[in-house]
């Protein structure tokens, strides 16, 4: 689960890390009292949506007159903003954060991942700040640095050390570095987070550090235990089809394809997507239904893969374990009935009483495609996509 720019910057003000003052507003008028009680002569309006890219796309702007904040808001708010990072819709803007202006004198890059190999949370780090990181690890690799912690370990102020001497910090800076990469730490593994980012991490004119924007990411596998932070999501910025999924406890990604697939396990998922993209089509989806293919689990996905209006023909994959494919095989006739599904499916079935779920399948009186054979259903869905 992701979170707006500044509900992370909350979390970080709760961690003792250096945020500029702020204030969220969801009316354009509300801007000026927010740009008075911020106080200063200069400030900045951040639309909020769960993206990167938005300075590049008009989604944050300087001012030194409230009343162009008022008309940067009414520009954004209700609209969709669209960067890099989002499709062609955008996302929308619900809210504006309005913060005081941070005098800059370099940018920096920090960030925290889960690393799987050395189990260990691992900081990135970059002298080079407020770009992509990646053209950054593409074209000077010698300006990042990765350094592994292990939470409440002594070697901590030696790593963070570590990550000064890249970011080119001098002593005084190094000595605010330290508390900063502990609370960093601990807002990790106390919050349950997948990533966390601060793009840029800057060194104001004074000389100190200052986090300039926060990305936050959580386990959503963790939000049980974490209910304050459920509290925070925003569905608006979610695909519809994917929240509408979770709630039902299908796994699905919308793709940009027009072959919608269901399939029973995330490996044959992925196989099966691949299979397709190998015969010249393009999955419009990642669907996994679990092990259990029944008919109301069935139904509930037919009904998110057809929300796709790109949709032109479902290729439905189920490899029959513990559930038999004729048990299958009828709860797939019964779901495409209750769906009314006008477009052509392909159903492929494998594994316990396949070859009596195929003829299940081939009786119904209803159109569907049967084929056992996994390549030949995908070159048919893919013919029948065109």
């Amino acid at each position: 689960m992701n979170l707006h720019e500044y509900q992370g910057k909350a979390l970080f003000a709760e961690y003792n890390l250096p945020v500029s003052k702020g204030k969220v507003v969801f009316k354009a008028e509300d801007i000026i009292d927010a740009c008075n009680e911020i106080g200063g002569s200069k400030w900045v309006v951040k639309a909020q949506v769960h993206a990167g890219g938005r300075g590049k796309s008009g989604g944050v702007e300087l001012i030194s007159n409230p009343e162009d904040g008022v008309k940067f808001a009414q520009k954004w708010l209700g609209k969709n903003l669209v960067t890099y990072q989002t499709d062609k819709k955008g996302q929308p803007v619900n809210c504006i954060l309005v913060e005081e202006c941070t005098n800059i004198a370099k940018e920096l890059y920090l960030s925290a991942i889960i690393d799987r190999e050395s189990q260990q949370i691992v900081f990135i780090g970059s002298s080079e700040g407020g770009v992509n990181i990646e053209d950054v690890a593409k074209n000077m690799p010698e300006k990042i640095i990765y350094q592994g912690f292990v939470y409440k370990d002594d070697s901590l102020n030696e790593n963070a050390e570590n990550i000064a001497k890249v970011l080119k910090l001098n002593d005084q800076q190094t000595l605010q570095f330290i508390p900063i990469i502990d609370n960093l730490l601990r807002l990790f593994v106390e919050k349950d987070l997948s990533l966390l980012e601060i793009n840029p991490l800057v060194i104001t004119e004074n000389g100190d550090l200052h986090c300039l924007d926060a990305k936050i990411n959580i386990d959503s596998n963790a939000l049980y235990r974490q209910p304050e932070l459920l509290d925070m999501r925003d569905e608006t910025q979610e695909d519809p089809s994917e929240s509408e999924a979770a709630k039902n406890d299908l796994s699905y990604v919308s793709l940009d394809g027009n072959i919608g697939c269901m399939v029973n396990g995330a490996g044959l998922a992925m196989g099966t997507m691949d299979t397709i993209k190998f015969f010249g089509g393009n999955p419009a989806n990642f669907l996994d239904v679990g092990g259990t293919a029944t008919q109301e689990r069935v139904a509930k996905a037919f009904k998110i893969i057809l929300d796709d209006p790109e949709v032109k023909v479902v290729l439905v994959n189920i490899f029959g374990g513990i559930v038999r494919c004729d048990l299958i095989a009828e709860g797939i006739i019964a779901a495409i009935k209750e769906v009314e599904v006008k477009i052509p499916v392909v159903v492929r079935l494998e594994g316990n009483n396949a070859d009596i779920g195929s003829k299940i399948l081939s009786k119904a009186k209803i159109k569907i495609e049967s084929i056992n054979d996994l390549a030949e259903a995908t070159k048919k869905a893919v013919l029948l996509a065109k």
